[in-house]
């Protein structure tokens, strides 16, 4: 999976245990103008995971450190310095995301009501053709009735005798 590199923030790996954000925020300085330095904890000690991120303000600034910092020597350690990788946590639809797993409930609650109205609305219509069969069904059965009831009439209905009467003597 290819990660877009973001060009103006730097992955700074084997960072030493005593270097913080400001001695980081120092040393990437004479390059360029810093947005933003990060050293992620570890959540059981406390401590930097001997990794950080340095954001520039701009592009040529981050390149140029990283040029001249990758491969150089900071408290001892010798840093490894690149482009970073858009951060990435376990969660999302797709596994690993750019952003926590609960960036998705909106997205999944929008769905579920769209497919829930969908539902509703299927239902709604299926509810209505029934009705309409149903009378339709009413209605050609009083139809029926009628006819039937006005074959009785005709038979009962002595001015309908009469003409009938009339036709066949004509």
């Amino acid at each position: 999976m290819n990660q877009p590199v973001q060009k103006n923030t730097l992955y700074v790996g084997g960072l030493a245990e005593d270097v913080n954000e400001s001695l980081l925020h120092s040393a990437f300085i004479p390059f360029g103008d810093i947005k933003d330095v990060k050293t992620p904890l570890d959540q059981a000690t406390q401590k930097h995971r001997s990794f950080g991120f340095v954001t520039f303000l701009e592009r040529e600034d981050a390149a140029a450190a990283m040029d001249n910092m990758d491969g150089a020597e900071l408290y001892g350690r010798v840093l490894t310095v690149n482009y970073a990788l858009p951060e990435r946590i376990k969660g999302g639809e797709q596994g690993w995301a750019a952003q926590p797993i609960w960036a998705d409930a909106d997205t999944w609650f929008e769905r579920q009501q769209q497919e829930e109205e969908m539902q509703r609305m299927q239902a709604e219509n299926k509810a209505a053709m029934v009705a309409a069969e149903e009378l339709h069904r009413k209605k050609m059965a009083e139809e029926r009735e009628g006819e039937k009831d006005e074959e009785i009439e005709a038979k009962n209905d002595p001015m309908a005798i009469a003409e009938a009467e009339a036709l066949k003597a004509g």
